[in-house]
């Protein structure tokens, strides 16, 4: 039996040298975190082809910095996530969101014009005039070019337009291809659908993006397979309802805060994909309970620190 260790610090402490120390602190979800660090090492180590996944909400808050670096450090190479992610992360570009409390009054907040995210406050102009006064131009750029498009070219065309550090500039630098499977749930589908009522030639071929990614699934047989997958919804299971036509999942690192007692897909922990085909019988994976904006910027900052 392994020994419990305690944890012991020191003045020049690396976060990377804290999650080794995490790995031998015995409970309860610290050396969870040591085998995401070492699931994810592992990943990049055998070269596995990689998803990440997560939902717009993290995208409001500074947490956005960690799915820039993850793109930026090469442990990503396509993305499936939510409408919302395109409009927090445009939006940021250009306007400020603050910070707010989980208690502050809904009502008087509508008065003022402003919008409540648990605890970030949006003011009503910094969201949705914001994004409709660049995506209707920028649509109609797109249109001059050509009538038909995926969710992801669009994505691509856009992130090649973005001049300030964000998801949608880091994924087209990095080659990173972003799926959004229910695109109209939110602002930026409704711009598109809002382009579409004045241009109806104008279509988004969502059916192409699934073919793209059946592809990636396919020519992938035969290597490894990871994701690193945050929050659940349809951004999870578009993750493992794909993989399980190759034979599923070799790697998997979950982070979430629901309870699988009501069957919920986000409360399902990866054991129950298992059943499905969705990820391997022998796949090195880990689900962490926790909240994401504390959980993956530490573990972001110890795999920064692999990369120095």
């Amino acid at each position: 039996m392994k020994p419990v260790r305690d944890i012991e610090f020191s003045k020049n402490m690396k976060i990377s040298d804290l999650l080794d120390q995490f790995g031998s602190s015995g409970g309860f979800t610290s050396p969870k975190l040591f085998l995401a660090r070492e699931i994810m090492r592992d990943m990049k180590k055998n070269d596995a082809e990689t998803f990440l996944s997560f939902p717009a909400d993290i995208i409001s808050t500074g947490t956005r910095g960690a799915i820039i670096q993850l793109i930026n450090l090469g442990l990503v190479n396509h993305i499936i996530t939510t409408a919302g992610m395109v409009d927090h992360d445009l939006a940021r570009c250009y306007k400020n969101y603050y910070h707010g409390d989980f208690l502050m009054d809904d009502k008087l907040l509508k008065k003022e014009h402003k919008y409540r995210l648990g605890n970030v406050v949006i003011p009503n102009d910094n969201y949705g005039g914001i994004i409709e006064r660049k995506l209707q131009p920028f649509l109609e750029r797109a249109y001059q070019k050509r009538k038909v498009w995926t969710v992801s070219g669009l994505l691509r065309e856009l992130g090649s337009e973005m001049r300030c550090n964000s998801i949608l500039k880091a994924a087209f630098d990095n080659q990173v291809d972003i799926y959004i499977p229910g695109y109209v749930d939110g602002s930026f589908g409704a711009q598109i659908w809002s382009f579409w009522e004045m241009h109806k030639d104008f279509n988004i071929d969502l059916l192409q993006d699934e073919h793209n990614i059946s592809d990636i699934m396919y020519s992938s047989i035969g290597k490894k397979m990871g994701a690193l997958m945050i929050g659940g919804g349809i951004s999870k299971h578009h993750v493992i309802w794909w993989n399980q036509f190759r034979g599923g999942l070799d790697y998997a690192v979950y982070i979430t805060t629901a309870q699988e007692y009501d069957g919920s897909l986000s409360g399902a922990q990866l054991r129950e994909a298992i059943s499905w085909g969705k990820i391997k019988e022998k796949a090195k994976q880990v689900t962490l309970e926790g909240e994401a904006t504390v959980i993956l910027p530490i573990l972001v900052a110890a795999l920064t620190d692999d990369s120095k």
